[in-house]
């Protein structure tokens, strides 16, 4: 059975889930709006594209923060790198 400190931690997952899929959803709206717009006002000329990848640069911002725990260069990735340069150097002053 979880703890109280585990559930919430849960908790927090499942808000960080919720909000990235609602900001993918209100995405797909807005930029499918857009592209109807596009293809009615102006349709030899496709500048919808960027406003769908400038959006889609945080889109995939917001992603790598709720999928790579506290981004792809978080605590762990800290911790792992730590480690790895301190053997590199002890590896290399006991030579």
């Amino acid at each position: 059975m979880m703890n109280e400190q585990q559930m919430s931690q849960v908790r927090r997952r499942v808000h960080r889930l919720r909000e990235f899929y609602v900001h993918v959803a209100i995405y797909v709206v807005v930029i499918g709006g857009l592209a109807i717009l596009n293809w009615i006002v102006s349709p030899t000329f496709w500048w919808v594209a960027f406003p769908a990848i400038g959006w889609g640069i945080g889109l995939a911002a917001h992603a790598t923060s709720v999928f790579f725990d506290d981004g792809l260069f978080g605590p762990e990735w800290e911790e792992r790198k730590t480690q790895e340069l301190a053997e590199r150097e002890l590896r290399r002053t006991s030579s």
